[in-house]
């Protein structure tokens, strides 16, 4: 399992354009990494547009959001198209990130992502874990402990 101030597992998966993105992609900004079950659901939706709805305001704080699902790259530019969302989504449709941060569950041969979410600080380490997020609500939880976690470091630049 793991925990605050752990270095977040690396990833190399797929965006919806069949880019390669790595975690180290990422250096130097904060990094909100959303898990989500399933692309063109109504929870998963609403998270996503809420996400969308906030992207200048995560933007004004350095901080760049990803979505992860065992969708793959086709489902996720569909997707993304459809809701206008101005951050990357990732394909893992093996599971293998979404196991690494905890976040995969299995029913059978069926492979979805738990709805968890993680926040990762500037040199890379685990600063906010979510294991239980209301899709409505999440985006604005996000921005409020993104600016409380970002506090130090300012006074520290």
């Amino acid at each position: 399992m793991l925990e605050i101030n752990q270095t977040a597992p690396n990833f190399a998966l797929y965006d919806a354009h069949e880019n390669l993105q790595q975690l180290t992609d990422f250096q130097n900004y904060w990094l909100v990494i959303y898990f989500y079950p399933k692309d063109n659901t109504p929870g998963c939706t609403k998270e996503a547009c809420a996400l969308r709805d906030d992207n200048e305001e995560f933007s004004k704080l350095n901080t760049k959001v990803i979505g992860i699902s065992t969708n793959n790259s086709e489902s996720h530019l569909s997707f993304s198209e459809q809701q206008s969302l101005p951050f990357t989504l990732l394909a893992d449709p093996e599971g293998t990130v979404s196991a690494a941060y905890g976040s995969l569950f299995k029913l059978g041969p069926i492979k979805f992502c738990k709805r968890h979410s993680f926040i990762i600080d500037p040199a890379g380490k685990i600063a906010k874990i979510y294991r239980s997020v209301s899709p409505s609500l999440h985006s604005q939880e996000l921005l409020q402990d993104l600016q409380s976690l970002q506090q130090p470091y300012s006074k520290n630049e």
